[in-house]
C-alpha cells in the first residue's frame, strides 16, 4: 500500500555528521516507494536501525552506557564488575553478575532482551521499506546483515529465542526457534549479502556495516559455532577472516607518543574517529548527542575524576586482580591499568575483599582508562568512538583457528605481531591454544569479547577469586520473566 510520509527536520544519527543545507528537497509529497528507492530515502531508513547501537541510557545499544547489552556480557565474565561500595554505593546487579548469581528477572538482563528485540523490529521494518521500494542491492543488503547481527547476539546470549522477520504479528504469536535453526537463519543472511555490501572504507561507511565488517561478523559465527550447534566450524572462520583480510587492513602503530595521555599511538584506537589502518566496525560517539562512552569515567574515583578532568568519576568499575596480573610490566597495554597514589589523594588498591556484602571498600581496585576520555565530556560520558570489530582480533582468530587445525606454524607470526606491536617478545615455540587465550586477554579486554571468549575455552564456569565454579547453565542468560509473561510460546532455558 502507498504510503505518504513527511520528514520534518534533518537528522544526526550514525550515518551522518550533520545537516546544514538549507536548500536541500523537501520529501513531503514522496510517496514511501520512491522516496526509499532514492540513496537518501535508503539511508533514513538505515539509520533506525543503526541508531539503535550506540550506547545510550537504560541498556540502549552495544556499547557506551550501562545497563545493557555490554555489562551483561563483560561484567559476567573475569575481566571487569562493578562492586557494590561499603558505603552504600552502586546496585548488586553488577556484582550479581560478576558472582554468576543473575536471575530471570534482574534489570540488566531485562534491558538487553528489549533492546535487542527493538533493534530486530527496526531492522525488520528496514528491510520491508527498503525491499518494497526496490532500493539498490547494496542497501538491502545493509538492513538484512544488521538484523542477523542482531539475532547473532540474542543466540549469543539467550540461546533459543523468539524468531520473527515480519512485524505484522503480535508478541504473543511469535515462535520459539532453535540455536541450531537461528544459526542457520544468520550465516545464511550473512553468506547471501555480505558480498553486496559497499567495498568503501571510511567517510560515510564509517560506523556501518560495509563488505569487511559484514566478513568480520560471519567470521565471529563461525568462530563460536561450536558452541551454537555442536559442530566446529573453523576452516569457514578462517576463510571468512581471510576475506577481511584482504580488505588491506593492518595493525596500527603502537610506537611511543608524547601526544597521547598513555604515552603511545596504540591507544589512538579507543579514542575519538578510530584509525582505519585497523578498525573494521566502530561505534561513532559524541558525547550527549550521539551515544557516549562512559568506561573509564565510570571508573575512575570521584576526586580523582575531578583532578583530571574537571568533574567527578563514579567510583565504578574495577579490573580483578587475577586479571591485572596477566599483564607483564613491559606490556604497553598494561598503561591502561591504574593501581596505588593517583591525583587527587585517591589511591586504589589491588584487594578487593568483597564485591556485595558488605562490598568493597572505597578504593578498591584497580582502575582502567583504556577508554581515556576524550571532548567533548562531562560526568555523563565521553566522546571516544568504540571499536566493534578491529583487525588484531581478526588476526588473533586466524591464529586459533590455525592451532585448532594443527597449523600452529601458521599461527605463530600473527601471534607475535600482535605481542611485539605491544612491547612484547616473540614466542619461544609455535603457539598452544593457551598462548591464543592469553593473548585475546590482553589485547581485547574491555571491548566486548571476553565472555564469548571464554565459554569457547571453557573457563566461563572456572572457579575464581569471588566465586566457586558455575552450573553449566550459565553459559546462557535466561529468558527475561516479563517476556515469558507475554508469549506463552516461550520455554526457559534450562536452570531457571
Amino acid at each position: 500500500m502507498m504510503k505518504n510520509i513527511i520528514i520534518i527536520t534533518c537528522f544526526s544519527l550514525l550515518l551522518f555528521a550533520g545537516c546544514t543545507d538549507v536548500d536541500e528537497e523537501v520529501y513531503d509529497k514522496y510517496p514511501a516507494t520512491e522516496f526509499y528507492g532514492s540513496p537518501e530515502g535508503s539511508d533514513v531508513a538505515l539509520a533506525g536501525v543503526y541508531s539503535q547501537i550506540g550506547g545510550n541510557w537504560n541498556g540502549v545499544g552495544y556499547a557506551g552506557a550501562d545497563n545493557g547489552w555490554y555489562d551483561l556480557n563483560t561484567m559476567s565474565s573475569d575481566e571487569q564488575v562493578i562492586p557494590h561500595r561499603n558505603t552504600g554505593d552502586w546496585q548488586l546487579d553488577f556484582a550479581r553478575l560478576h558472582l554468576h548469581q543473575w536471575l530471570p528477572s534482574d534489570y540488566i538482563i531485562n534491558n538487553t532482551w528489549n533492546w535487542l528485540y527493538r533493534a530486530v523490529f527496526n531492522a525488520n521494518l528496514a528491510v520491508e521499506q527498503l525491499e518494497a521500494a526496490q532500493a539498490d542491492a547494496s542497501k538491502i543488503a545493509e538492513a538484512r546483515v544488521l538484523r542477523a547481527f542482531f539475532y547473532y547476539l540474542l543466540m549469543d546470549d539467550f540461546g533459543n529465542v523468539p524468531f520473527y522477520t515480519e512485524n505484522n504479528t503480535t508478541v504473543d504469536q511469535i515462535p520459539q526457534i532453535s540455536r541450531q535453526e537461528l544459526y542457520n537463519f544468520v550465516v545464511a543472511e550473512l553468506t547471501d549479502n555480505v558480498d553486496k555490501l559497499s567495498a568503501s572504507k571510511g567517510g560515510a561507511y564509517y560506523g556501518r556495516f560495509n563488505r569487511w565488517a559484514g566478513y568480520a561478523l560471519l567470521a565471529k559465527v563461525y568462530l563460536n559455532a561450536e558452541v551454537y550447534t555442536g559442530t566446529p566450524r573453523w576452516q569457514e572462520c578462517l576463510a571468512a577472516c581471510e576475506e577481511v583480510a584482504a580488505g588491506g587492513f593492518s595493525l596500527h602503530p603502537g610506537n611511543a607518543s608524547a601526544s597521547s595521555p598513555l604515552g603511545y599511538q596504540y591507544y589512538e584506537l579507543f579514542g575519538d574517529v578510530l584509525p582505519d589502518d585497523e578498525t573494521i566496525l566502530a561505534i561513532f560517539v559524541r558525547a550527549n548527542v550521539v551515544s557516549r562512552n562512559i568506561f573509564s569515567i565510570r571508573s575512575l574515583n570521584g576526586p580523582h575524576a575531578l583532578e583530571l578532568f574537571g568533574f567527578n568519576g563514579w567510583n565504578g568499575t574495577i579490573v580483578p586482580r587475577s586479571y591485572y596480573a596477566l599483564f607483564s610490566e613491559n606490556d604497553i597495554r598494561r598503561r591502561q591499568f591504574l593501581v596505588g597514589q593517583q591525583p587527587g589523594g585517591v589511591n586504589y588498591s589491588l584487594e578487593v575483599s568483597s564485591l556485595d556484602n558488605p562490598g568493597a571498600d572505597r578504593n578498591a581496585g584497580v582502575r582502567n582508562i583504556k577508554f581515556y576520555p576524550v571532548a567533548p565530556m562531562d560526568g555523563g560520558g565521553a566522546s571516544n568512538d568504540f571499536p566493534i570489530y578491529r583487525f588484531s582480533d581478526i588476526m588473533l582468530m586466524q591464529a586459533e583457528c590455525q592451532v585448532r587445525l594443527g597449523n600452529a606454524g601458521a599461527a605463530k607470526s600473527l601471534i607475535d605481531a600482535v605481542r611485539q606491536r605491544a612491547g612484547l617478545q616473540p614466542l619461544a615455540a609455535n603457539p598452544t591454544l593457551q598462548d591464543v587465550y592469553l593473548e585475546r586477554s590482553l589485547e581485547l579486554n574491555w571491548e566486548g569479547h571476553r565472555r564469548q571468549d571464554m565459554i569457547r575455552f571453557n573457563t566461563f564456569l572456572a572457579a575464581n577469586e569471588f566465586r566457586g565454579a558455575s552450573a553449566s547453565y550459565r553459559k546462557l542468560f535466561p529468558i527475561p520473566t516479563a517476556a515469558l509473561d507475554a508469549n506463552p510460546n516461550l520455554k526457559q532455558n534450562q536452570g531457571y
